[in-house]
């Protein structure tokens, strides 16, 4: 109860420019993530990374982040936990390009996807006029 008390009296005393601000009551763990987009700047909660089969969609690991980290730092502790799941070791990760430079921090290879082309992104009504 008096625990209860303090944080109640942490949050009251916080200011919009405060570091390690509280976002949740009963979550203690969540954390203010920068999406950098228009329509959504923000988002609360925690990172999670899950691993799961190639081919077979099976999940086969999922971790819970303590902090707002890069992908590529996320990806060295996501693949020890899967690989406590397994007999054999991951040796090809395939992520998306959030990833980029996550090669330097894993035994195993990473696939990443090629950039988009230009002409794979423009809007279908620029090139469909009637």
């Amino acid at each position: 109860m008096e625990a209860d008390f303090e944080l109640y009296q942490k949050v009251l005393a916080q200011t919009p420019k405060d570091k390690n601000k509280i976002y949740s009551l009963h979550e203690p763990g969540v954390y203010c993530v920068g999406k950098g987009k228009d329509h959504k700047a923000y988002g609360y909660g925690r990172k999670a990374s899950i691993v799961s089969t190639l081919k077979g969609n099976i999940i086969i690991g999922a971790v819970s982040h303590d902090e707002h980290t890069h992908d590529s730092k996320t990806l060295a502790p996501t693949l020890e936990h899967a690989n406590q799941h397994r007999k054999s070791d991951i040796e090809l990760a395939v992520v998306d390009r959030g990833y980029r430079g996550a090669q330097q921090y894993v035994d195993a290879d990473v696939l990443l996807p090629s950039a988009p082309l230009k002409r794979d992104n423009q809007d279908e009504s620029a090139y469909k006029k009637i």
